[in-house]
């Protein structure tokens, strides 16, 4: 179990993909299907080459990489309507992430989102679970074109929210965001999840606490 007082806290701050909801399993399936689509057989190392980037930048990447003649707007919406039915019917919150959510609200914690993925899809599979509500700053990967590692998704959403880095609590599932929690300033607990489960000793190593899921932690206030 993690001891979380968060008295110490004005925020927390939540990755999506991987971290709030399981979702990652599905990415490699996308990106598989639609390089399909091109005639490419995606590279074996192409999840750890885009890792972190934000979706302007994995667009990007799949643009120049695989010389993909679309825009990179096409490519965005292609994916968009790709993940948009799993995000819908697919994609389950973390176990025990609805309780701690609630604990977090009525403790008048401030709550954001700091994700590469798009808009749309953030606000999409926040409504399908009834938690749009909960958050008051929400930062996407098609608005913070610097990706993770960088700590610029982090900042804009402590600022948005009015908070100051070092009273900010983040949740993150992969290598590259929990440095970028860590860049900003922030307090990170690492979230266990399958698709980087093969980098945990890194993601330990890296971050404040670890987690398996929302049921490791014992909130005190």
């Amino acid at each position: 179990m993690v001891s979380i007082n968060l008295k110490d806290y004005d925020a927390v701050i939540f990755d999506l993909d991987g971290s709030l909801v399981d979702s990652m399993w599905m990415w490699k399936a996308i990106d598989v299907e639609y390089l399909g689509r091109h005639g490419i057989t995606p590279p074996a190392t192409l999840q750890q080459e885009i890792g972190g980037r934000s979706f302007v930048e994995t667009a990007q990447y799949f643009k120049e990489r695989f010389n993909i003649k679309d825009s990179i707007e096409k490519i965005g919406n292609d994916w968009n309507e790709m993940a948009w039915e799993k995000y819908t019917y697919e994609v389950p919150l973390k176990s025990g992430a609805l309780e701690f959510l609630k604990a977090c609200r009525d403790l008048n914690i401030k709550m954001g989102i700091a994700s590469s993925n798009s808009k749309e899809l953030i606000e999409q599979v926040l409504s399908v679970h009834g938690i749009r509500d909960f958050f008051v700053s929400i930062k996407s990967g098609t608005e913070i074109v610097k990706g993770k590692p960088a700590p610029d998704v982090y900042l804009a959403v402590s600022e948005e929210l009015n908070v100051i880095p070092d009273r900010c609590l983040v949740f993150e599932d992969l290598v590259d965001g929990i440095m970028a929690g860590k860049s900003a300033g922030m307090t990170v607990i690492a979230v266990n999840d399958a698709y980087s489960a093969h980098r945990d000793t890194e993601k330990k190593d890296l971050s404040d606490f670890y987690i398996n899921d929302y049921n490791d932690i014992e909130v005190s206030a």
